[in-house]
């Protein structure tokens, strides 16, 4: 029969499920050289044994992925720039995550006044080429709770070191020191959550500390006095610390 008249669907050599080591032989064959195996065989991988003529090559046609090939099917040119990418977004982040540590706190919101923001381009995104639609990258972030995105760890460091509390930490020489509170700030965003009794007792200690200070400016009119004026807040400071201190061990504070 000649190629021309050829069957288009020629009838399978008579298998079952116990050839296929034996079928599998003959098809790798058959890619290596065609003439290699039986004409009734060369019909039949000819047409893919299905009608349809074809002839696949080695491998399988899926894409293969692994652990360590997560890109598998992308070409090497493409795969590098993906992770170019990836790498450098992640470098510029960590100048942009180091810059609010060292500089959030000039740009912390402290004088009740309002006066001009400092100028501090180091912790501008677009300084290190972030743009609006890098916002919405996921990002690896270890110290922010909650932060997923480039947007959330942006907002993040924000809460942290621009509000109303200015943290000024990165000089010191201790890096288990700076390690703590900067996993203390960041995984809270430095807020603390307080039970109504806490918040009553730090009310409580203002109110005494603000009204002592009346009580001794009438008392001992234009005697010579240490005021706590502008300072009120270090009685329930105080108050708070004491507690902690005697709960964790301590006997006895010194103060001068």
């Amino acid at each position: 029969m000649t190629a021309t008249g050829m069957d288009p669907t020629p009838p399978k050599p008579g298998l079952d499920s116990a050839s296929l080591d034996y079928v599998e032989g003959m098809y790798l064959a058959y890619l290596d050289d065609p003439g290699a195996v039986p004409v009734e065989w060369q019909r039949y991988f000819a047409v893919g044994g299905n009608g349809h003529a074809e002839r696949p090559g080695r491998g399988p046609s899926f894409v293969a992925r692994s652990l360590f090939d997560p890109l598998g099917g992308v070409s090497a040119q493409h795969r590098d720039r993906i992770g170019s990418d990836a790498a450098s977004l992640h470098q510029r982040l960590d100048r942009l995550v180091r810059n609010y540590r060292v500089r959030g706190h000039r740009l912390a919101d402290l004088n009740p006044l309002g006066w001009e923001p400092f100028e501090a381009p180091e912790v501008d995104p677009a300084y290190y080429g972030f743009t609006q639609d890098d916002l919405d990258r996921p990002v690896l972030n270890t110290t922010l709770a909650g932060a997923h995105t480039l947007g959330e760890v942006i907002d993040g460091l924000k809460e942290t070191y621009t509000r109303r509390i200015g943290a000024q930490f990165m000089h010191i020489d201790s890096l288990a020191v700076r390690a703590w509170l900067q996993q203390r700030m960041e995984s809270t965003r430095n807020h603390l959550a307080l039970s109504r009794e806490r918040q009553l007792r730090i009310l409580t200690k203002l109110t005494d500390a603000v009204l002592f200070e009346e009580f001794i400016q009438k008392k001992y009119l234009g005697a010579k006095s240490f005021s706590l004026e502008g300072a009120e807040t270090l009685i329930p400071l105080l108050d708070l610390a004491l507690e902690k201190a005697a709960a964790q061990g301590a006997r006895e504070v010194v103060l001068g």
